[in-house]
């Protein structure tokens, strides 16, 4: 049976993958993260699997190769926080879990809006105080608003197709426009400085690529539509988040919700309500009452995490039989 050691363990993690594996894997759960300090935790297990804030960098994987480990198993869809060249250098194999639910992150995309637009946190906090004031809690609908989705891949298309439910405007680019789609669905494909002069909310469905890297800038913010709202539940690199926070002072962003953060690592799936919190930018952000964060739990549904699971277990189950792995899952 072949050993795998799990690293950055949540126990919604644990559950999920002990039930997918049922038996067929001797799992070894660690809540820490694997980087080149940490990689000698791996001796004796032939897998690792790892989440967005581990690092497999050149020096931790060789480190995970002298140590017997033969495959690197992400239980997720983005892998800018490993070396895949030095991976294959080394002989050892990737995979990730391409898609597990679009669902779930463009779900909580539109959750995210209507919660800010709506002013939804602020009203729940105030009844909690049992102030049922309506004063500043104005909101606007959805309905015959601009949107505009950067980013149409499997997360992209559905948070369209939601946002078209509101009977709301739909514009899109993509360097690789899926143009049936967009007729099939009464989407309309622009290019990125007129959707971003045109909408009302822009949410972001990107990858990390260094195209991509601040997509959202000090350049191009300021030619926003004045008083739209940005979305993202992608990267947290693709916003420069000094222009962001130039543009909610100047008042030409109405709003800005963010499941994701430049600077998310070591503070994103951490408990520091007991802790001086050192980062002085997300600090700034969360002083302005036009701003809605959540700790990167786009992804979090029990069908999502069951799907990452699955996926997971059956990529290391094909690499101990030796098998091919779907060209989808393997980097």
């Amino acid at each position: 049976m072949i050993q795998t050691v799990v690293y950055d363990t949540r126990p919604y993690d644990r559950k999920h993958l002990e039930h997918a594996a049922a038996g067929r894997i001797r799992w070894r759960f660690h809540d820490h993260r694997l980087n080149a300090e940490t990689a000698l935790t791996a001796e004796g297990a032939q897998v690792v699997c790892v989440f967005v804030n581990d690092h497999a960098d050149r020096v931790c994987l060789e480190k995970l190769a002298r140590a017997g480990i033969r495959m690197v198993a992400l239980r997720c869809a983005g892998f800018n926080n490993v070396d895949v060249p030095a991976a294959k250098d080394l002989g050892i194999a990737l995979t990730r879990v391409p898609a597990y639910s679009p669902h779930a992150v463009a779900e909580h995309a539109v959750a995210l809006l209507l919660t800010l637009n709506r002013k939804i946190h602020r009203a729940f906090n105030r009844v909690r105080e049992f102030n049922f004031s309506l004063n500043g809690l104005e909101g606007a609908e959805v309905y015959r608003k601009t949107i505009g989705i950067v980013g149409t891949g499997r997360i992209g298309k559905v948070a369209a197709t939601i946002f078209r439910g509101f009977e709301a405007r739909v514009l899109a680019y993509d360097p690789q426009p899926a143009t049936d789609w967009a007729a099939a669905h009464g989407v309309q494909y622009t290019d990125l400085p007129e959707l971003l002069r045109s909408s009302d909310v822009i949410s972001l469905h990107l990858p990390l690529l260094p195209e991509t890297r601040h997509l959202l800038n000090k350049d191009n913010i300021p030619t926003l539509k004045p008083g739209a709202i940005i979305i993202n539940t992608s990267r947290g690199k693709l916003i420069e988040t000094q222009a962001l926070i130039d543009g909610l002072k100047s008042g030409r962003l109405g709003g800005v919700a963010l499941d994701v953060y430049e600077e998310e690592e070591g503070i994103f799936y951490e408990d520091l309500s007991g802790q001086v919190v050192l980062d002085d930018v997300l600090s700034r952000l969360l002083t302005f009452p036009n701003v809605l964060i959540t700790s990167h739990q786009g992804f979090l549904t029990h069908e999502a995490l069951a799907e990452i699971a699955r996926v997971t277990v059956e990529n290391i189950l094909r690499f101990e039989r030796g098998e091919e792995f779907l060209p989808e899952t393997t980097l």
